[in-house]
């Protein structure tokens, strides 16, 4: 599907075909025949469109015959029924400056393209720099927003996990620590995209674009570090919870074998005065209760033995 928007006396309009100044906006579902078509009317090659579709396409900028392509991650939330999957993946978006439009192709649907489109009534499509810096604006915050998500998820899950282990929350944060995988390798590979577009003359800055993409360079360096510091802890925390579980574990596996050991010894003496031979109580009317009474002794005799030594 294939938007056409233009900004008239701050209002957005949609229009019905590319004109001069108009934001092209490529939603899917995506068709091979509306990417050949916009190819042709908007001059630009067909590879530009079709690079959004593959989803481990890395963070870049290219220019061919004047049209210059910007390739970069965004967030997005994973709508796979595969509950081990991630809750959040990273997907590219491409920006494509044409002559005269400025065309954006999204392979899923993007939060962050939903809220340029909200503010695209402030917008100037003659400044096609400060749009696109805008929208790499729309895709930081989305970062940092779903971060702060993420953050609260793991909290809730690690309280849960303290009051009861339970393998469908350790999932869940396995799940959380995926999704900071793909935040932290995306956030880096646009880090580095952007100080790529500030040392060199790709989007030819002036002063305050160059200062509005500094800006955006160290809101991206926040978000990573954000990342990277939720990655740590998230996996500090499963660490120590495995570590719990082994040691819970064991603790279990002690008891037991405590148990079985001080149960043993009245099994062991009653099946010695069970046995089918002259034991000297055979005609002995406290035989059962010598039996029983010594077998009690044993045992907490031993119980007592491994409490003191503080085995149980």
């Amino acid at each position: 599907m294939i938007q056409y928007f233009k900004n008239v006396n701050h209002q957005t309009i949609a229009v019905d075909k590319p004109e001069d100044g108009v934001w092209v906006n490529v939603l899917p579902p995506l068709r091979q025949e509306e990417f050949s078509n916009l190819s042709e009317e908007l001059d630009i090659p067909i590879d530009f469109l079709t690079d959004s579709l593959d989803i481990d396409e890395r963070s870049r900028f290219e220019e061919d015959d004047n049209v210059r392509l910007i390739v970069i991650k965004t967030p997005t939330e994973n709508n796979s029924f595969n509950e081990s999957d991630a809750y959040y993946i990273t997907i590219p978006i491409c920006i494509i400056l044409t002559h005269n439009q400025i065309v954006t192709v999204n392979s899923f649907e993007n939060p962050a393209i939903k809220k340029f489109l909200n503010s695209f009534q402030n917008r100037h499509p003659d400044k096609k720099n400060m749009m696109v810096l805008k929208i790499i604006e729309k895709i930081v915050q989305n970062f940092l927003e779903y971060l702060k998500q993420i953050n609260q998820q793991r909290n809730i899950l690690e309280q849960k996990l303290y009051d009861s282990s339970r393998n469908e929350h350790l999932l869940q944060m396995m799940r959380i620590q995926k999704s900071l995988v793909y935040f932290v390798t995306a956030l880096r590979s646009n880090e580095l995209l952007l100080m790529k577009l500030e040392r060199s003359s790709f989007l030819s800055l002036n002063e305050d674009e160059k200062e509005y993409l500094n800006d955006l360079i160290v809101d991206n360096s926040q978000a990573q570090e954000m990342a990277n510091i939720y990655t740590n802890i998230l996996s500090s925390t499963l660490d120590a919870f495995a570590s719990i579980i082994a040691n819970n574990q064991n603790e279990v596996l002690k008891r037991l074998a405590v148990i079985t050991i001080v149960l043993s010894f009245p099994v062991l003496i009653a099946s010695i005065f069970g046995m089918n031979v002259p034991s000297g109580f055979e005609h002995s009317p406290y035989a059962f209760y010598i039996v029983v009474f010594v077998s009690l002794l044993i045992s907490l005799a031993i119980g007592w033995l491994f409490l003191r030594k503080k085995i149980f």
